[in-house]
């Protein structure tokens, strides 16, 4: 077995529990707002500041692998995220959740965010390079399905605070694995990538983490092929982890629904995201990548204005229908864009793919914070829906859009 699947495997791991740390607060919104009187908009503030940093921490935390490698940074992330969901066991006022869920948390989970899947694809593989991007994305979409279903069973039967810690055992766990499997580059293990037929190319880094991550930036956002992608990637964040993954199980809760009914949809979402992005993952290396990102959004927005006709306290089949839909189209956004940032950006692809995660996460803590908003104000969550289905349809205009030559930006 090449060393190049050890270190996917060790990989998948991580982010499995990456995104299940992260994913966790949406079960938790109720049980907080019943014991402390907290409002849905400050519960979901520290979603969006979780959210924010996510995506911010990405493009620095590509940078900071480039100098202490992907192990150590990784090992490092998991240990602050047991530490931000351990310490929220003691908190007694909201400014200490801002700070535990969203500060700790939101910076653990953002050092192993999808900019570490762009680093790790880059350095390991040539071969089977879109397929392993689908398969490491999934891994977003088990840490739902492992963990929503579980932090809602254990909220309800033992309190919000034995969810909390089993977050932060969880996330221990997976230090042992990311230590003895992972792996910086081939050549440490006396290797190549998978189907490269040379040694890796490095590249070479000068100053910091954080000055190359800004060079990065400002050289790549010379380029409208970088805002078109950052533009509709803040879309597909706003529509997914802000609104869905944040909103869904109150909203159907509103309807009657139980909250372990809907965070169990919310899971099986995760279950046809894993086919739907390996899928994605495998059509990446066979179709032009903006025209997947277009139909993936417009189908998603047509979805997502379906919505508010189907919640009902039981699952129909119309809501098994948008579940299943729904969830094949989750993250398959992602291996098109990070072959867009391969192409079109070289060797910094893995950074500047960091800043259009980044501004996932910002749409994605704009979308959170605002539909809270809405369901205070309004009582309903069918506003959301409604405004989030038809920036997906400026997404896939802006998808198309992006030029099929090639555009750079070199640091």
């Amino acid at each position: 077995m090449h060393w190049a699947w050890l270190v996917a495997a060790s990989g998948f791991v991580a982010l499995v529990g990456a995104a299940g740390f992260r994913a966790a607060p949406s079960v938790l919104i109720d049980p907080l707002h019943e014991e402390f009187g907290w409002s849905r908009s400050t519960i979901s503030a520290a979603v969006s500041i979780n959210l924010v940093l996510y995506g911010v921490i990405s493009p620095f935390a590509a940078a900071l692998m480039e100098r202490l490698g992907m192990r150590r940074v990784v090992a490092g992330a998991l240990v602050l995220v047991a530490c931000g969901s351990g310490f929220t066991v003691f908190m007694t006022a909201s400014w200490q959740l801002l700070l535990c869920w969203g500060v700790l948390v939101g910076v653990g989970t953002g050092s192993m965010a999808l900019a570490f899947v762009a680093t790790l694809t880059s350095r390991w593989f040539v071969r089977h390079r879109g397929l392993v991007s689908g398969v490491l994305t999934a891994a977003g979409a088990a840490g739902q399905l492992v963990f929503l279903p579980l932090v809602a069973s254990l909220a309800m039967a033992h309190g919000w605070r034995t969810a909390s810690l089993c977050v932060a055992l969880a996330a221990l766990v997976v230090v042992p694995i990311v230590v003895f499997l992972l792996r910086d580059h081939p050549e440490d293990v006396g290797t190549t990538a998978l189907g490269a037929t040379g040694a890796e190319e490095r590249v070479v880094s000068t100053g910091g983490a954080a000055s190359r991550a800004v060079r990065v930036l400002f050289s790549s956002a010379r380029t409208p092929t970088f805002w078109l992608l950052a533009g509709g990637f803040a879309i597909c964040g706003a529509s997914t982890n802000g609104l869905i993954g944040t909103h869904f199980v109150p909203a159907a809760h509103d309807h009657g629904m139980p909250q372990t009914a809907a965070a169990g949809l919310l899971a099986l979402v995760g279950i046809f995201d894993v086919a739907g992005t390996v899928a994605s993952g495998w059509l990446t290396d066979r179709v032009d990548p903006r025209w997947l990102l277009g139909g993936y959004y417009l189908l998603r927005g047509a979805s997502l204005v379906l919505l508010p006709q189907l919640f009902a306290p039981t699952t129909e089949p119309p809501m098994w229908a948008f579940i299943v839909f729904y969830g094949l189209d989750w993250v398959a956004t992602v291996p098109p864009t990070v072959a867009l940032c391969r192409e079109r950006f070289g060797a910094n692809g893995p950074i500047v793919f960091g800043w259009v995660f980044a501004s996932h996460q910002v749409g994605a803590a704009f979308a959170a914070f605002a539909a809270g908003f809405t369901r205070d104000h309004l009582g309903t969550y069918d506003l959301a829906w409604y405004v989030a289905g038809g920036l997906c349809a400026f997404a896939a205009l802006m998808s198309v859009r992006i030029r099929s030559s090639g555009e750079t930006g070199v640091a």
